[in-house]
């Protein structure tokens, strides 16, 4: 039983004890203070995540898949929807910050209850759209490969020439799905340590918040 259980329980009591008396509102009041807690650290969180990818693609910029990657000229493909998945992400900054700022001004346990669902929904949104735009880039990538690189293209004139073509295509995209699910259940467990331990808190607010208005 934590802190917030003992004084809610000690609130609920009649005479004199050893913990300090507190109404309704002092109760909500911590509430709103952790859940308001939570959901900045979800923005600097998911900042930081940010800074960090972008600091991994700086480091690996001079890789040689990357160098190789540059030959296949295709920034007219890339670069608009890199800047599609950059404006996305500013989006989700922007819903973080503000479902911080509104829940810190919020005063009533009914609405502090519906942000509270609404800042769920935006994490689980932005988890979504990394892991969905992460398997598309993946394919995008593996596109331009057999389009544009000089081996990709002679592999599949041999197996074409063998009747293969298909074989070869089947192949590169299970090996391709079978590595990509393997980078997502890194990415989604690495989620559910960081996001999924702060939305559990911000459940246990949420169930706090309806046992008070009950």
């Amino acid at each position: 039983m934590d802190e917030l259980e003992l004084l809610k329980k000690d609130w609920k009591k009649d005479g004199d004890n050893k913990y300090p008396k507190l109404s309704y509102k002092d109760i909500y009041s911590m509430i709103l203070k952790k859940s308001s807690s939570i959901v900045k650290w979800i923005f600097i969180i998911s900042l930081l995540e940010f800074v960090f990818w972008i600091i991994i693609s700086f480091a690996l910029k001079d890789a040689d898949f990357n160098k190789r990657f540059e030959t296949y000229h295709a920034e007219k493909i890339m670069l608009p929807f890199m800047i599609l998945g950059y404006l996305i992400l500013a989006y989700f900054f922007y819903k973080f910050f503000m479902n911080y700022k509104t829940i810190s001004a919020t005063d009533n346990a009914k609405i502090l209850m519906e942000n509270i669902l609404k800042t769920r929904r935006t994490v689980k949104q932005y988890v979504g759209f990394n892991l969905i735009y992460l398997a598309v880039s993946a394919f995008m990538v593996l596109g331009i490969q057999f389009n544009r690189d000089k081996e990709m293209i002679s592999l599949v004139d041999k197996a074409s020439a063998n009747g293969e073509v298909l074989k070869l295509y089947a192949i590169t995209i299970i090996v391709t799905a079978v590595l990509l699910a393997v980078l997502i259940g890194i990415v989604l467990g690495f989620y559910y340590l960081i996001y999924g331990i702060l939305l559990k808190r911000l459940n246990k607010n949420y169930r706090e918040l309806k046992k008070l208005e009950v």
